[in-house]
């Protein structure tokens, strides 16, 4: 058993050539956390049988040709303006040392429409003012950046060309710890490159995006990805994408037995704030919450032991005006069982401002539907 405390290693925004190199200017600098579980990887020994696939190619052949490389750069000038900022003495101290060094890397992204959006994670062009898009055919092109996410890590860039091949979309709410997925992308520069595995977990809560109040909600799986990988696609052995591949756990800054992807359901949702406005418009429910224990229990005679207890309800907001009161407790929404506060908080996201979703409190032990209109948040 391991228990060593890995670094969490944005897989995309780095190319494979700069991780070995080990250069100072590296954008996105390694991050900790403690991931205490015994690494174990899950592998394939044969096909046939069961829910097995017989062959990965059909998935594969699907996938590939809505998959693109991106290499994002930061031009000189930004770079410049950028040691600037971060100067406390401005930019005559540097004076003599010759320019700045601009960052760049390289990742992957997924074609969603034919008149070319691409959906990517926000580490691979948030430094970025030049980029450009490879497509599977080896055709480039310059990309502008839609819109940004940092909380989600979610990006949209968009390529001047039409008739492009698009990713099926699937639903990552159906998708069932042990079945079996491919990640495809462009690690270490490679293009086009599959890999195979299951999924090991849902709804992983990491801490690795550097965004207060990130949204987190991973796939977590064995499929091999490496730097280069961000922003790929994490399809089901019909071709549908589930995910996006984001981000590996690895004591070294190479795949180690844990990779992670951010659920479509998520994504599409993120992605069409980005597309129609540039940001995305964010929900509030309104209500300050606290998770069930057993002296919540006694005190307010709880007939429930999961869910969010409601401690108050913000004046004018969402759940006010639908009749959510203090000492209710939230156990579903949309019918989706609510056992955590990140649980609450993805259901929230995945609701666009102006939806009415139907909230199920438990109230003096009776469960009650309330349909609820949400607000604009912060």
């Amino acid at each position: 058993m391991l228990k060593n405390i890995f670094p969490f290693v944005i897989s995309g925004a780095i190319g494979g050539l700069v991780v070995l190199a080990g250069l100072h200017f590296n954008h996105n600098a390694d991050q900790e956390i403690k991931i205490n579980q015994p690494v174990s990887n899950v592998s394939y020994t044969g096909m046939g049988g069961g829910n097995i696939p017989a062959s990965f190619a059909f998935a594969a052949e699907k996938t590939m040709p809505s998959v693109v490389h991106i290499r994002a750069k930061e031009s000189e000038q930004t770079a410049r303006q950028r040691r600037y900022n971060n100067s406390p003495f401005g930019d005559e101290f540097f004076w003599g040392f010759g320019q700045p060094r601009a960052q760049e890397g390289t990742g992957s992204g997924v074609i969603i429409s034919p008149d070319g959006y691409i959906v990517t994670n926000n580490h691979v062009v948030d430094f970025a003012d030049l980029v450009e898009v490879t497509l599977h055919d080896e055709r480039k092109f310059k990309a502008t950046v839609v819109g940004r996410d940092p909380k989600s890590d979610l990006a949209v860039i968009k390529i001047d060309e039409d008739n492009l091949p698009t990713i099926e979309f699937g639903n990552s709410d159906n998708i069932r710890v042990g079945e079996w997925v491919l990640a495809v992308g462009n690690p270490f520069n490679l293009n086009s490159t599959v890999t195979a595995g299951i999924i090991s977990a849902k709804h992983r809560k990491l801490d690795v995006i550097p965004e207060k109040d990130a949204l987190e909600a991973f796939i977590q799986t064995d499929a091999a990805v490496n730097p280069g990988n961000s922003g790929g696609a994490l399809v089901d052995p019909e071709g549908k994408l589930i995910g996006l591949n984001s981000a590996i756990a690895s004591p070294t800054g190479s795949y180690a037995g844990y990779s992670f992807a951010i659920p479509v359901n998520l994504l599409r949702r993120i992605v069409d704030d980005l597309i129609q406005y540039g940001n995305v418009k964010k929900g509030s429910l309104g209500v300050m919450c606290h998770d069930i224990d057993d002296g919540l229990i006694r005190e307010y005679n709880l007939k429930v032991k999961e869910g969010m207890f409601v401690n108050d309800v913000i004046k004018g907001s969402s759940a006010q005006t639908a009749g959510i009161l203090p000492s209710d407790v939230i156990v579903a929404i949309e019918g989706k069982k609510i056992q955590t506060f990140d649980d609450l908080r993805e259901n929230i996201a995945l609701a666009k401002v102006g939806q009415v979703i139907s909230v199920t409190v438990n109230r003096n032990g009776q469960n009650k539907i309330i349909p609820v209109k949400l607000k604009a948040g912060s």
